[in-house]
This record gives C-alpha cells, sequence and structure tokens, in this order.
C-alpha cells in the first residue's frame, strides 16, 4: 500500500522503500514505527503508519501520523477516520498530548476528513525537510554525484 500512496501522490518514483526495510521498522528488534490496519473481508483496505514523537512543551510523547491510506475500492466506507480514530485512542490510553500529521495541499478530500474530525491546520508552520544529497553534505560528508 505504501507504493499505492506514493502513486496517489504522483510521486511514485520516490518511494523506494523494500518489503525487508518496513518489516524492520515495523517488527524488527527495536521497531521505530508503528501501523494499523483495517481490513475488508480480509482483505488489507487501509493502513495508517505512525511513530512516537515529543512535545517540548508539554513534556510528553505525541503520535505523528506520516501515511494514512485507503485503497481506492474500499473508499467512503469511514476506514481513515476509524483509523484516526484508532490512533486518537492510543494516544489517550498512553497519556500523549497530540496527534498530529500533514496532508497535501491538493488532496481535498483528505481536508475534509480532518477538518471533519476537530483537526486544525497549522498556517503559522511550514514543514521543512532535508533529504538526499542535501542530507549528506549538512551531516558533512563527502557529495557523490549519482548518475
Amino acid at each position: 500500500m505504501v507504493h499505492q500512496l506514493a502513486d496517489f501522490e504522483k510521486a511514485a518514483h520516490e518511494a523506494t522503500v523494500t518489503e525487508e526495510q518496513m518489516r524492520t521498522a515495523l517488527f524488527g528488534d527495536h521497531p521505530i514505527a508503528y501501523a494499523h490496519v483495517a481490513e475488508v473481508d480480509g482483505t488489507a483496505a487501509a493502513v495508517a503508519v505512525w511513530f512516537v514523537n515529543f512535545s517540548t512543551w508539554d513534556g510528553v510523547g505525541g503520535i505523528y501520523l506520516e501515511d494514512l491510506f485507503v485503497r481506492p475500492e474500499f473508499r467512503r466506507r469511514g476506514l481513515a477516520r476509524d483509523l484516526l480514530v484508532t490512533l486518537a485512542r492510543e494516544c489517550v490510553q498512553r497519556g500523549y498530548s497530540r496527534l498530529s500529521w500533514a496532508v497535501l495541499n491538493w488532496n481535498v478530500n483528505a481536508i475534509a476528513l480532518y477538518d471533519g474530525v476537530g483537526g486544525l491546520p497549522m498556517n503559522d508552520w511550514t514543514t521543512y525537510r532535508v533529504s538526499g544529497l542535501n542530507l549528506t553534505a549538512l551531516a558533512g560528508e563527502p557529495v557523490v554525484d549519482q548518475p
């Protein structure tokens, strides 16, 4: 489903993750991510992939929802909302103070869902990312151009 999500987000060429990498991240000796999968009649229909973050202001953890994806044939059944409810419950049960995520500006269906569950856009914040060659350069490592 990760590759289906990347295709939906018009970034299939950026998704290089392998099944083994996902297995290690989710089920290895030191998991760094978690996932909830919603099934319909035994078929994986939706997934929420998340990790724990930390609020220095609140002094407690939170959940950052990295990806929420519903396969097209299973949309409009409430699966995405159900997964958000599940993550909200995780937060409450663990004593976490927040559930946060990012959404692409053009994904109006997702934005409508997030507005509908009480999500608030953080308009004062701009998300930044450093990756690839820029990450390597920032780390002070030699940058090797790739063909």
